[in-house]
């Protein structure tokens, strides 16, 4: 009983913050499931809430995508997150762990002290960005950070910076997704309890979340964005200790 209450806690979190951020459900959920289930079982039954939540603030939202973005950008993003999903059974280290932990911390300072708002993404530099961001994020298992990170560069009101990077979460869900079916299909049947509690928080916060975000002035936003990117950095590299 006890871990289901967590499990509806963090997603209801999870999803209100994903609304302000346009990330977080992976981030905060997978650590809470692989509580009672292994980390690649974890991972394939948040992905079910994720894309849920991921779907309805999309669709909520779709009016504000930025096009330009989501080409240039997200598409790159999408293909890179594919390939270091593909290596990440290969290439799971500690080390990588820590680096991607401490990128993140920096792209948080960065965005807290204003440094990130000094960064313009062209269409070549949005293309290399995008694609090694959404290559590293597929190789931790974690693209969200790292995404939204690198989407600081451009400078695009809080609505477009959400629905533009939902956008992005749903085309990597809708590739992935049909994989862990197949792959950990069987597991995330036995988990089925415990992914419907999850998906009815994750729309429940997402709906908050959504109300918050509407209040958040836009300079604030940016620097709220910043301290999940760096307390998610602080995470990953508390998750290495020893």
């Amino acid at each position: 009983m006890g871990f289901f209450f967590l499990v509806a806690f963090g997603a209801i979190f999870a999803g209100a913050i994903a609304s302000v951020a346009g990330f977080g459900i992976g981030s905060v959920l997978t650590p809470i499931l692989a509580f009672h289930a292994d980390t690649k079982a974890a991972v394939a039954a948040v992905s079910i809430p994720h894309v849920l939540g991921t779907a309805i603030r999309f669709w909520r939202l779709r009016g504000y995508v930025d096009r330009r973005v989501l080409l240039h950008f997200g598409i790159a993003s999408a293909a890179g997150g594919l390939v270091g999903a593909v290596l990440h059974a290969y290439a799971e280290s500690p080390a990588l762990t820590g680096l991607f932990g401490g990128l993140l911390i920096f792209a948080g300072v960065a965005g807290l002290t204003g440094l990130s708002s000094k960064m313009r993404f062209g269409r070549v530099t949005a293309y290399a960005a995008g694609a090694a961001s959404g290559a590293f994020g597929g190789l931790v298992g974690n693209q969200g950070g790292i995404r939204s990170a690198a989407m600081l560069g451009f400078q695009i009101p809080k609505e477009s910076f959400v629905a533009t990077a939902t956008a992005i979460a749903l085309i990597v869900d809708a590739a992935r997704i049909p994989v862990y079916c197949v792959t950990e299909g069987h597991q995330i049947l036995g988990l089925w309890r415990t992914v419907s509690i999850a998906a009815a928080g994750v729309l429940a916060g997402t709906l908050f979340g959504e109300k918050i975000l509407r209040r958040v002035p836009e300079p604030l936003f940016r620097r709220l964005v910043s301290a999940v990117i760096l307390a998610l950095g602080v995470f990953e590299l508390w998750q290495i200790r020893p």
